[in-house]
């Protein structure tokens, strides 16, 4: 009767336990209520097929996290990357050459995401603890902004592009919280306008906001004709379109909407289209609590190994420059392709990134 006892107490108390932890973690968000557009059909140019099946793996060496990639004017790979698919606490950039051979090129110690060569060979990123930065070629770190002119912090800087005067435009996810598993998680529930896109010109070293509160910032891409850049606005599903030029200069209009997954990274092809890289398709579980903030509170309180996963499914998408899909590309098993967090397009081939992936996939495009 006593070892009865002594169980019946133990598990009461773990159970007052859990309770405690999930009430107190659950305190630390404070969720918006919005409701999600119905998502589209998988039909027409959106049919799934297995197109990203025949996807070859570039190793990384043990490193993890590819979240971008950069092509020097030699072919040379570059990409962002921390220590294992859980551990974002250290960090590298790594160079893959033409041989397919892997070496450091800069010890960052924390994770790069966003990366692009400028005219002078310089690899202008995005660095989670110093910000906006330029690497030279012989790997020396140079801190290009850390903040907005309004003084807010660059705490999850995400993706750069770059225009040919030299002007950098870029994201920053969050200026209140920084980069970590659980942040993330919280950016998405608590569905609140934060971050931004800026530009910065190198010559002015000014950084300028240009759309002020986003919706989980993302990926960026100036268009070929640069009068206007894109940005990937993934918990809201869809991609703002920013005008530098012509009548609608210093206005934003949303360029594609209600998309049928996360969309991550996109980036411009020589003929003015886009790729659009996708971290993983929609979940109705997550499109159904967006509603219900006590519920997405709740949620968020439980500890990671029962929160939702994420799905492995790898989704690309063509798009035209006025924002139309043009043709989808699909892994739906996952095992090939488990996530495109950005493309990146290059002799021939797509270079598919991953945030937590242990490698860069290599698709060849059909002639």
């Amino acid at each position: 009767m006593k070892t009865v006892s002594i169980v019946k107490y133990t598990i009461l108390l773990i159970l007052l336990i859990f309770i405690a932890s999930v009430s107190f973690k659950s305190c630390s968000i404070n969720p918006e209520a919005w409701s999600p557009p119905t998502p589209p059909k998988l039909e027409g140019v959106l049919l799934e097929n297995n197109l990203l099946s025949s996807t070859q793996h570039i190793n990384l060496d043990g490193w993890y996290g590819p979240e971008d990639i950069a092509v020097d004017n030699q072919g040379n790979l570059y990409c962002g990357v921390h220590i294992s698919e859980t551990d974002f606490s250290d960090g590298r950039v790594l160079k893959i050459d033409t041989s397919g051979k892997v070496s450091v090129f800069c010890n960052t110690e924390s994770w790069v995401a966003g990366l692009h060569f400028d005219s002078n060979q310089n690899l202008i990123a995005c660095d989670l603890e110093r910000g906006l930065i330029s690497v030279d070629k012989n790997g020396k770190i140079t801190t290009l902004a850390s903040e907005d002119e309004h003084g807010n912090k660059f705490l999850i800087p995400n993706d750069v592009d770059i225009a040919s005067d030299g002007t950098i435009y870029f994201t920053n996810t969050s200026s209140k919280i920084p980069f970590s598993r659980t942040h993330i998680w919280k950016l998405l529930m608590e569905a609140k306008p934060d971050g931004g896109l800026y530009s910065y010109n190198p010559k002015t070293k000014q950084v300028k906001t240009l759309i002020e509160g986003t919706y989980f910032g993302n990926g960026v891409a100036v268009s070929q004709n640069e009068d206007f850049v894109l940005m990937v606005d993934l918990a809201k599903y869809r991609i703002l379109r920013y005008w530098l030029k012509g009548s609608n200069k210093g206005t934003t209009d949303i360029f594609l909407d209600n998309l049928p997954g996360f969309p991550n990274g996109v980036s411009r092809r020589a003929d003015g289209s886009f790729w659009l890289g996708y971290s993983t398709k929609r979940d109705p579980s997550l499109d159904g609590i967006h509603s219900k903030p006590l519920v997405k509170k709740l949620v968020y309180g439980l500890p990671l190994f029962l929160q939702p996963k994420v799905a492995r499914y790898g989704m690309i998408m063509h798009l035209s420059a006025d924002g139309e899909i043009l043709k989808t590309y699909y892994d739906t098993t996952g095992k090939v392709v488990s996530e495109a967090s950005s493309v990146e397009e290059h002799d021939g081939y797509l270079y598919l990134g991953g945030d937590v992936s242990g490698h860069i996939g290599k698709y060849k495009l059909e002639n």
